[in-house]
């Protein structure tokens, strides 16, 4: 069904979609509730309102532990990892899923069983969880021999550094500020005056803020607490492996989907049985050859709505609707039409269960409802009340057929009586021709005549009591309304010559024709000189848009032509910059002399590179590199994932370390496909102070070792970092062996555990 939106928000169907949502019992079906629209097909439809029917057939449907775990799994799907708790939600949601499945399947709902035999089984992953979490999403000790083995070691290492401590204490106690044992850094401390701070041996990691109190590592303890150290870190990344493989063993479950999309559905099969009830609600019967048939029909929102019965079929297709103002008409009209979009949504209608009008709710498979309600004056637009009017009148007489609803209200006002009467007939002349059904208000007097002679055509009225001066909200069919002006004039007690005067100006008299012509006339003036501002305001706006138009053309082509001869600058410069680096290292390696020359040189390359290089963009042509991307980062010959980005960097997953590497030095890896080389830059303007030769041969690895370090001295980097890995330590005691008899090397030590430990050694370069 076509509707456009003006026409669901003047019909009130996005409060009913709000009353809906509120029914829901997850956020995710709060979310399917917001997006119902009027769109189902037959078989789609006639399949929503069986679920919904049996949804109010036996027990209610619920959903207890079922959560909203789409951002978790879409995390995961992205490269991140879950926290155990949240693993805990995807478990206890699965969980719940199960036992809403057993549910349903042993109800006796066959509609509602097909919907959930979408939901998959998941007892391989929840015994996974059950073994791996305890209930507050904690990682077990269990969970894996490697876990078990590290927290069995880890428990009495700190039993008996606090012991040792504790020893320590009373050795030192006239040294130290307070007899306890705290943590600094993650590592044991004792508080030791400032004062006596060469009493105690150890090493200071803390002060306090006034300075009076140090914190010591003692020395008898570091070998412990260094101990201690790689295990915690070797727990929290087993930690972290166990939850990176449970995350994805249960967001990437190939049920996990459908279940959730399942889930979601039933969620809003649900609610619109609880809107059913709530709202007292019938099932309607739609189909392409029934009536409209709306017995005892109400609004849902207006609370204690005067129900109607609303009957259209091909013996009166169109309902024209007559009675005084605030009498109910607009009222009726929404009624039929939010009638519809709710039937065609899938949802029950406020209609025929009242227990006083039994029969069947029948409504026509309609492709389109047609709406001109409400005043939709245009300012910016130029337009009138009237002409606004007319302009959705043309386009409900192109669109009108057997097939759509039209709904008019207040048709013909705003205008001379006569001739919006006069246009009002031939517009419902052509949308019964066209066999379209519609309710129409108006107050006309010609319409009601129309209506009465024509056949297709049937009065109605909403009733008024005179008396009271007040509607009764009733409609009855067969007859048209009168607008009681006078009646209700005369019953306010308004005085009896004005009301003799009006009864005379009713009648055909010619002085108060001129009169009217005369004010049409000056009306008409107005209206055209309006119209010739409108379309002097539309022609300007469109030579204006013409003249944008074609500085864009012009500005898109200087973009090309600027783009393409700063592609070829930028290449230009890169196989200069190259050439120039290949004859710097060629000097270099051919000349030892020459070697801190050249890189003296090659630093002052990458400082000009720096300076003249252009930034070019350049349009994505392949797969963007992002978070959870797999890269290749060759300087570290390894891959890893992306957890983070940096601007024109990334922050790359490599074993234990994180790396910050620029996003022209990472290559993309997808699968089985080829890895994508990316393109060559030039060398970047800054000094990387880490170096990489793990895996690499001794010689080849030291002749590495020797030139960065050449090359970090000259360019006056305090410290640099060499990764040479753990393994059988021969490579790392080599390099070692180089810095404790290089000159350009002040001291050397290990890294700290958290960022590589034995695996990666520190040197510090002389001034």
């Amino acid at each position: 069904m076509h509707v456009a939106p003006t026409t669901l928000d003047k019909l009130a169907f996005e409060r009913v979609l709000d009353a809906l949502a509120e029914r829901c019992q997850t956020l995710a079906g709060q979310a399917r509730a917001r997006a119902v629209r009027p769109d189902l097909d037959l078989d789609a439809l006639a399949e929503a309102h069986e679920r919904v029917d049996e949804a109010l057939t036996g027990d209610a449907i619920a959903l207890g532990g079922v959560e909203d775990v789409r951002p978790l799994v879409e995390r995961v799907v992205d490269g991140g990892i879950l926290e155990g708790p949240e693993c805990l939600a995807i478990a206890y949601t699965m969980d719940s899923a199960a036992t809403v499945k057993r549910a349903v399947a042993t109800s006796g709902r066959p509609r509602l069983t097909d919907l959930v035999t979408r939901m998959g089984s998941f007892d391989a992953a929840l015994r996974l969880v059950r073994e791996q979490l305890d209930a507050q999403g904690e990682v077990r000790d269990d969970a894996t021999p490697k876990l078990r083995e590290i927290r069995r070691r880890l428990q009495p290492l700190r039993g008996r550094i606090r012991e040792r401590m504790a020893q320590l204490l009373q050795q030192y106690a006239t040294h130290v500020q307070d007899p306890i044992v705290t943590l600094r850094r993650d590592r044991y401390v004792i508080p030791v005056k400032a004062s006596s701070q060469s009493r105690v041996p150890g090493l200071v990691l803390d002060t306090s803020d006034s300075g009076a109190t140090v914190f010591v590592e003692p020395a008898a303890v570091v070998p412990m607490n260094n101990e201690l150290a790689l295990l915690e870190f070797e727990e929290r990344d087993e930690v972290r492996r166990i939850l990176v493989a449970l995350g994805q063993r249960l967001a990437f479950d190939p049920a996990l989907a459908s279940t959730l999309e399942a889930l979601q559905e039933l969620d809003l099969v649900a609610a619109a049985a609880r809107l059913a009830r709530d709202w007292a609600l019938a099932r309607p019967e739609v189909g392409a050859d029934l009536p409209v048939r709306l017995p005892g029909a109400r609004h849902p929102l207006i609370e204690g709505c005067v129900p109607n019965d609303v009957f259209l079929d091909d013996a009166a297709r169109l309902l024209v609707l007559t009675g005084p103002n605030a009498g109910g008409k607009t009222v009726l009209l929404k009624t039929l039409g939010l009638a519809v979009l709710m039937a065609h949504a899938g949802l029950f209608v406020a209609a025929g269960s009242d227990g006083a009008r039994p029969g069947r709710v029948t409504l026509p498979a309609f492709r389109a409802v047609l709406t001109d309600i409400g005043d939709e004056q245009s300012i910016e637009a130029s337009l009138s009340t009237y002409a606004a009017h007319l302009t959705n009148l043309k386009r409900i007489v192109e669109h009108a057929g057997p097939d759509t609803l039209v709904l008019i209200d207040e048709l013909g006002s705003g205008t001379d009586p006569d001739e919006g009467a006069a246009l009002s007939q031939a517009i419902l002349e052509q949308v019964l021709a066209q066999r379209a059904f519609g309710v129409v208000t108006t107050h006309l007097a010609p319409l009601k005549v129309f209506a009465a002679q024509r056949a297709g055509v049937r009065n109605a009225a909403m009733r008024f009591d005179v008396e009271r001066l007040r509607p009764t909200f009733e409609l009855v069919v067969g007859q048209p309304g009168r607008s009681y002006a006078l009646a209700i004039a005369e019953r306010v007690g308004l005085g009896a010559a004005l009301l003799e005067r009006a009864a005379e100006v009713l009648g055909p008299e010619g002085a108060r024709l001129e009169r009217l012509l005369e004010t049409l006339e000056r009306q008409r003036e107005a209206l055209q000189g309006q119209l010739d501002q409108a379309r002097g305001a539309r022609d300007a706006a469109v030579g204006e848009a013409e003249v944008l138009r074609a500085q864009i053309e012009k500005l898109r082509g200087q973009e090309a032509a600027l783009l393409e001869r700063a592609a070829a600058k930028a290449d230009a410069l890169l196989q200069d910059t190259m050439e120039r680096a290949r004859s710097a290292r060629a000097v270099a390696k051919a000349d030892p002399a020459q070697r801190g020359k050249a890189v003296e040189a090659i630093a002052q390359l990458r400082r000009e590179t720096k300076a003249k290089a252009p930034r070019v963009p350049k349009a994505p042509t392949g797969p963007t590199l992002g978070v959870g991307s797999v890269v290749r980062v060759e300087a570290y010959g390894a891959e890893g994932p992306v957890v983070e980005e940096r601007g024109d960097a990334l922050l790359v997953q490599l074993g234990l370390l994180k790396v910050e590497v620029p996003r022209s030095e990472a290559t993309l890896v997808r699968g089985a496909e080829p890895a994508k080389v990316a393109a060559p830059v030039a060398p970047g303007a800054g000094f990387e102070d880490e170096l990489n030769v793990r895996g690499e041969r001794v010689e080849d690895a030291l002749e590495k070792v020797r030139a960065f370090v050449e090359e970090a001295q000259a360019l006056k980097v305090a410290s640099v970092r060499i990764l040479h890995g753990k393994g059988t330590g021969a490579l790392r005691d080599a390099v070692r062996r180089y810095l404790r008899d290089e000159r350009r090397v002040e001291r050397f030590e290990d890294a700290v555990p958290y960022e590589g430990g034995h695996g990666v050694t520190v040197a510090y370069l002389r001034a």
